[in-house]
């Protein structure tokens, strides 16, 4: 199948898509500030660089995005139906990232909690969830 993008669109699409400070991540950046705890955002001296960290607790929440983190939702079982086997490849090593930052954290003495991007749509539930994560 091939592109229906030109490869100039393509480029312009794909330079879109944000690293960091996505809205997904500032929503949960506010809830948690709401709730009165103070953090670090993406600090590069907590292995793997997490959305937010609290060294004083040693704890760490990421924010996934369903699709490229490959959560069990509809936006996580999507798959582009070009270049089928580099994408398959590419969410691959994605969750295996993932995981070797886990074990590496846990290794460090730290804490790590995952907020899927589609669980910010209860947020009274992401918020009760950082409370217990972060007074245990």
């Amino acid at each position: 199948m091939t592109d229906t993008l030109s490869p100039e669109q393509r480029r312009e699409r794909m330079q879109r898509v944000r690293s960091r400070d996505t809205k997904p991540e500032r929503r949960l950046r506010a809830l948690v500030w709401r709730l009165g705890y103070r953090y670090r955002k993406n600090n590069v001296a907590v292995t793997g660089k997490p959305d937010l960290s609290f060294k004083g607790r040693k704890r760490a929440i990421f924010l996934h995005g369903c699709f490229w983190h490959r959560h069990d939702c509809p936006s996580g079982r999507r798959i582009p139906k070009s270049r089928v086997e580099f994408w398959t490849a590419k969410f691959e090593a994605n969750v295996a990232r993932d995981a070797e930052v886990q074990g590496r954290l846990i290794a460090a003495g730290w804490q790590s909690l995952v907020i899927w991007e589609c669980d910010l749509s209860d947020e009274a539930e992401v918020s009760r969830r950082v409370q217990v994560f972060l007074n245990a």
